[in-house]
């Protein structure tokens, strides 16, 4: 990889920026001074500084976040905040991207990475990646609604869902469930709740795979996965 390339991706600053650390020698490899941008290295093999720093380099990000209402999943919008916007400079300049959506008024766990055949892997309808939902539902849910999700629901277009695993936590006239589904159609907790003449009035999303939200991460707030983490959505 071209000495450059590697510490603009490591947010060092544009090709042209980086040319200005390596003129003011402030970049060493295996502790001598380089100058040439054009010089080729392996990060897993040679020491790279700078400013007598090491670069630790790395392709890709994994970001667990802790998703706001309000704030929609996408990398831009010209009217509302993305989730993207919530990132720190260091992570945003991965270019990473949210692992399918959260609708803007749910919050919960949310899986920001650049990897594409992660992203392709959890979110393809042949992989059946479970995802498990907290609802508020406004209606008493019932074992009769139990039954229904688990044979699948017509939504109002005629799709019908693959089966569903309801619980019920709470049962009143504001109800408290669990739903776990294997798919992500547009507002698909909501539409399998009309389905059955009732109104999801909170939504939560609490894990998706094998991986849960951290309890301890603030709404808004996000970090980076650790490798037991990473290594229960990227099996061996």
């Amino acid at each position: 990889m071209r000495l450059d390339k590697l510490l603009s991706n490591m947010g060092f600053g544009s090709r042209k920026e980086v040319k200005v650390l390596l003129k003011g020698k402030a970049v060493t490899v295996d502790g001598e001074v380089v100058r040439d941008v054009a010089k080729h290295v392996d990060p897993e093999l040679q020491v790279v500084n700078v400013y007598g720093e090491r670069v630790h380099y790395q392709e890709f990000i994994y970001l667990m976040m802790n998703k706001p209402q309000g704030v929609i999943s996408a990398t831009e919008d010209k009217y509302d905040q993305t989730v993207i916007d919530l990132l720190d400079p260091f992570h945003a300049h991965f270019e990473p991207f949210p692992v399918g959506r959260l609708d803007k008024d749910t919050e919960g766990f949310l899986l920001i990475t650049n990897d594409g055949q992660l992203t392709y892997n959890l979110l393809s309808p042949k992989k059946h990646v479970p995802k498990v939902y907290y609802a508020k539902i406004e209606g008493v849910v019932t074992e009769a609604d139990i039954a229904v999700f688990s044979q699948g629901v017509t939504l109002e277009d005629g799709y019908h869902t693959k089966p569903g695993k309801l619980k019920i936590l709470v049962s009143g006239e504001q109800s408290e469930i669990e739903l776990e589904i294997s798919e992500g159609k547009f507002h698909q907790v909501k539409r399998m709740f009309e389905a059955v003449d009732k109104k999801v009035v909170f939504l939560k999303r609490l894990s998706m795979g094998a991986l849960e939200l951290d309890p301890t991460i603030e709404l808004g707030h996000y970090r980076e996965l650790t490798s037991a983490e990473l290594a229960l959505l990227k099996p061996e």
